[in-house]
């Protein structure tokens, strides 16, 4: 989805952070945040490669990489199956060698339905990708790492689980996990050289919260999306390119007591 009237362009930012020689993988790399991610560490250096469900969305994605001169490549892969999520990560080591940084983004937003109506499948439908997926990806990252000297996991969260998302229960309880489970494993994984710090996004122009998607009702996005915006001290919503800085950050090597954290790039909304 590209940005509304309300974002102005955002020149590219500067890479301070020198990834030449890394390899990284973005889970859910092929648009949005995801996206962004993967094009903020491939500018750093970096060589990357992408996973995606949707084929056609990987190779666009791919195309959009290649064109801006990165080196990357693209892996379908479903987080949820577990033999998919090993194949992918096999394939990425056989691409690419080692992983240094691994960035769990891939997520769906379920759908926007009272919680007293809400179902057992619409809960485990929004878990089983967000949470029990993440985690997947995560225990491969880890063992990965652990077995060759450390790197860095960067699970990605959301702004709604500090505010609370009526009718989004389900994904507010996903992304909670998701930082409880990155908490965790930076205290575990320390000793063996692997840092893990939470990306938490504010509201972003992405697919995921487009009209239509489903994580805001179709007949209240536009007041929704304004209420937002107003309520974001920079007065716009984020884009994939907010979050390029900020990946080459958080996979920058160099950075070796940076860990435990959960960095949140939300132009304050939380803090308003």
């Amino acid at each position: 989805m590209t940005s509304s009237n309300d974002s102005p362009p955002v020149t590219p930012a500067r890479m301070p952070h020198d990834l030449t020689g890394r390899n990284v993988i973005v889970t859910g790399g092929n648009g949005g945040i995801g996206l962004g991610l993967a094009r903020g560490v491939a500018r750093a250096g970096a060589r990357v490669a992408i996973w995606g469900r949707s084929v056609e969305k990987n190779k666009a994605a791919l195309a959009q990489l290649h064109a801006a001169g990165a080196d990357a490549i693209a892996i379908s892969a479903d987080i949820q199956d577990e033999d998919q999520v090993r194949s992918a990560f096999a394939e990425s080591v056989s691409a690419l060698g080692r992983v240094d940084a691994f960035f769990a983004n891939a997520g769906v937003p379920g759908e926007t339905v009272a919680f007293v109506d809400m179902t057992l499948r619409q809960w485990r439908d929004v878990l089983s990708v967000n949470l029990d997926g993440t985690f997947l990806c995560l225990r491969e990252a880890a063992r990965h790492m652990v077995a060759n000297g450390g790197g860095a996991i960067i699970p990605v969260s959301s702004i709604t689980n500090f505010y609370g998302g009526a009718r989004k229960e389900h994904y507010a309880a996903s992304k909670a996990g998701i930082e409880a489970l990155s908490r965790a494993l930076a205290v575990e994984l320390a000793t063996d050289g692997v840092r893990v710090n939470a990306l938490v996004p504010g509201w972003t122009d992405t697919d995921l919260v487009g009209p239509g998607a489903g994580f805001i009702e179709a007949k209240n996005y536009d007041k929704v999306r304004e209420y937002t915006r107003r309520r974001t001290p920079v007065q716009r919503w984020g884009t994939g390119e907010d979050m390029a800085a900020v990946a080459a950050f958080l996979a920058d090597p160099t950075l070796t007591f940076h860990t435990g954290d959960a960095l949140v790039v939300d132009g304050a909304y939380t803090r308003f």
